[in-house]
């Protein structure tokens, strides 16, 4: 079951038969929290009811903070805590273990009223709209994430690109090529952070490449555990660290130069999409090649956004009037690619690439015209209430998805500030 590679229109996606060896199948839904909720049935089962009738899932799943404690406030999702129907979608089985194959599911209401809400119903309706201008994306989504045993990362210091001083880490690698084979990883290696690894999933369709990403976490994290140790996809393992989520984002034709501009417009205002949680400001605010200044480069990692692709170098460092319309003519040519930098590991990809579209399509439709190169545009917010009222005045995400994440961002900043952490008793033992 070879994944189909670079971009793909919605109507495309095929579905492919059940695996003769599948023996269970375990049905996930991406929710809010970069997680699946899942439910594990038989192969008959899926088979004689499943498939045609679907399967239930309580409607508290997207009304949930991280530790599973609903949010009031959330009160459609609520009520009665009665089911949604969740639908198998077929062009995802992916083996997880033996005789064992996930498939992610969309999700409806018992009426067949789709849940906007749900991060993967978000992505598909950015999908169609963008389709219904002309485009179709392709994107690649690397993820980073920190091995640990214990609390003790399983290298002693930074490894980027090492091949030595990663030799606890090899045992486990070892398995991952296996299990992350039919997922088509393009790259692995050693990062920058103690215990840092990054994994670059080859380009797809846009819904793919996000089931794709949380498949392969749900994989890391249960060949972790086999391991004896824990893979965290926290945004910032400690201060000065950061784990990321960047999106390599192509558009089929090429884009215009305005759906970049688009981006960078609203940046800002989608500050909690990149950056959904207490630890996620840590990042923003200390780790190195924090994405906080919004701005655009050719092949430049100090940059927000950076372009790459064959040819997209070479006249970078000229100030004339004609080698800034030549740098904006290489970012519209096909082979081009923008690489999107503002997202922790921490963030929902579905959510990522939706509001990526969502802000690209709006400057498009608005016609924007995009900033010179290097310049700065805005700051991403650095504190959670920033991004809560920045959130507020977002105009790219529908209304039930912005009262969804208003909601969540609210009960993060309350739980963080209910917390006594270890920097609190510090320094209280300071003033004793």
């Amino acid at each position: 079951m070879r994944r189909p590679l670079g971009p793909r229109p919605l109507a495309a996606r095929e579905p492919v038969p059940l695996p003769d060896d599948a023996t269970r199948f375990l049905l996930v839904v991406p929710e809010q929290h970069a997680r699946f909720a899942a439910v594990e049935l038989s192969r008959d089962f899926v088979e004689e009811e499943v498939l045609d009738g679907g399967y239930g899932l309580c409607t508290y799943v997207f009304a949930w903070d991280p530790e599973r404690e609903p949010i009031r406030s959330l009160s459609r999702y609520l009520g009665a805590y009665g089911d949604l129907r969740m639908r198998p979608d077929l062009t995802t089985v992916t083996p997880i273990e033996d005789g064992v194959y996930a498939i992610v599911c969309d999700v409806e209401w018992p009426d067949g009223e789709p849940v906007r809400a749900a991060p993967r119903q978000v992505l598909t309706d950015e999908l169609h709209a963008l389709e219904e201008l002309g485009f179709v994306p392709s994107v690649g989504i690397e993820h980073e994430v920190t091995f640990l045993d214990g609390e003790e990362p399983l290298t002693g210091h930074g490894v980027d690109y090492a091949v030595g001083g990663t030799e606890r880490l090899r045992p486990l690698l070892a398995d991952l090529r296996t299990k992350l084979a039919p997922l088509a990883v393009e790259s692995a290696r050693a990062e920058c952070h103690p215990g840092q690894y990054e994994i670059v999933l080859r380009h797809r369709d846009a819904l793919a490449a996000c089931d794709d990403a949380m498949l392969q976490q749900l994989i890391i994290r249960d060949t972790a555990a086999e391991h004896g140790v824990t893979a965290s996809y926290l945004a910032a393992p400690e201060a000065g660290q950061g784990n990321s989520c960047h999106v390599h984002l192509s558009l089929s034709p090429p884009a215009p130069e305005a759906f970049l501009a688009g981006v960078l417009r609203e940046a800002r205002a989608l500050t909690a999409i990149w950056a959904p949680t207490w630890n996620s400001y840590v990042r923003l605010r200390t780790a190195p090649f924090s994405p906080r200044s919004v701005r655009w480069g050719t092949d430049d990692r100090t940059a927000a956004v950076r372009l790459v692709g064959h040819g997209a170098t070479g006249t970078r460092n000229s100030c004339d009037g004609n080698a800034q319309l030549a740098r904006r003519e290489r970012a519209t040519r096909a082979g081009r690619r923008a690489e999107f930098r503002f997202a922790g590991a921490d963030a929902q990809p579905h959510l990522v690439v939706a509001a990526l579209l969502a802000a690209g399509r709006a400057g498009i439709e608005d016609g924007l015209t995009l900033p010179p190169e290097g310049e700065e545009v805005a700051t991403l917010c650095i504190t959670p209430w920033e991004a809560l009222a920045a959130l507020e005045e977002c105009k790219v995400l529908g209304a039930e998805l912005l009262e969804q994440q208003t909601a969540l961002l609210r009960a993060e900043i309350d739980a963080g500030c209910d917390a006594v952490t270890d920097w609190q008793r510090r320094r209280g033992a300071l003033r004793a």
